[in-house]
C-alpha cells in the first residue's frame, strides 16, 4: 500500500496543499498531470526526498513521513535513471546489495534472477554507458526492484523511449507487477501510459488529486 494523507509542500513559491491518494497493495497507479503541476514532487516526498511541510506518508502499513530514504524500502526510478555509467550492468544491479552486505553469492543469485526477469542477462558484463533506452530503463528498474521492495516508484520512466520499446516496457512492467506482487506509483503526463499499465489514475490539478 502507498499511503499519502493531507500531503502539504512548500517550495518557494510553489505549493500543494491537501494532497491525499491511496495506492491498494499489489496495484499499479499511475498519477498524471502538466507539466509543472507537482507530480515528481509528490513522488520526491513519498521516497523521502522532499521535505513535508504537513501530512503523513505510509508505506506497506508504515508511517515513514519521519524516515530517511534509505529507510523507506521502496524501489525509485528517478527519470534519469541515475546509472553508474562507469560500472558494469552486473556491477549496477548488484550495488544497493552490496551497500546493505549482502552475502557475495546472494548478490549474484539476486543479479541473476534480475537480469532474467528484465531480460538483460546477455548484457550483464557491458558497461552501463554504451546501452540504448530501453535497456538502459530496464537496468534501471532492475536496480529499483534489487532489494525487493514492497514499493515502486517511477517518475517519467518511458518518456524518452521510441513507440516499439515503450510497447516492449508496458509488457515487461505487467510482469513485473504480476510477477513480484509490488505496489506502483508512476508519475507521466501520457495518457497511454495511464491507459495500458493503471489500475487507478490519479490527477493532480491545481494542487489537488481527483481520481
Amino acid at each position: 500500500m502507498i499511503a499519502v494523507e493531507q500531503l502539504a509542500i512548500r517550495q518557494g513559491a510553489f505549493r500543494l496543499d491537501d494532497v491525499s491518494l491511496t495506492v491498494p497493495t499489489g496495484q499499479y497507479a499511475v498519477l498524471m498531470g502538466r507539466t509543472g503541476s507537482g507530480k515528481t514532487t509528490v513522488l520526491e516526498a513519498i521516497a523521502g526526498l522532499r521535505r513535508i511541510h504537513h501530512g503523513r506518508v505510509l508505506l506497506a502499513g508504515r508511517d515513514v513521513t519521519r524516515e530517511k530514504p534509505g529507510g523507506r524500502n521502496i524501489g525509485y526510478v528517478p527519470q534519469d535513471g541515475a546509472l553508474f555509467t562507469s560500472m558494469t550492468v552486473r556491477d549496477n544491479l548488484g550495488f544497493a546489495l552490496a551497500i546493505r552486505r549482502w552475502p557475495r553469492e546472494r548478490i549474484a543469485a539476486r543479479v541473476r534472477e534480475l537480469a532474467d526477469l528484465l531480460g538483460i542477462a546477455p548484457l550483464l558484463d557491458r558497461p552501463a554507458r554504451g546501452l540504448s533506452g530501453g535497456e538502459a530503463q530496464r537496468l534501471a528498474l532492475g536496480r529499483a526492484l534489487a532489494a525487493h521492495p514492497p514499493v515502486l516508484l517511477l517518475d517519467e520512466p518511458l518518456s524518452a523511449l521510441d513507440e516499439d520499446t515503450r510497447n516492449d516496457m508496458y509488457a515487461l512492467l505487467k510482469s513485473v507487477r504480476d510477477r513480484t506482487g509490488v505496489t506502483a506509483l508512476h508519475v507521466t503526463h501520457s495518457p497511454t501510459d495511464a491507459e495500458r499499465l493503471a489500475d487507478v489514475v490519479f490527477r493532480l490539478r491545481d494542487g489537488k488529486i481527483t481520481s
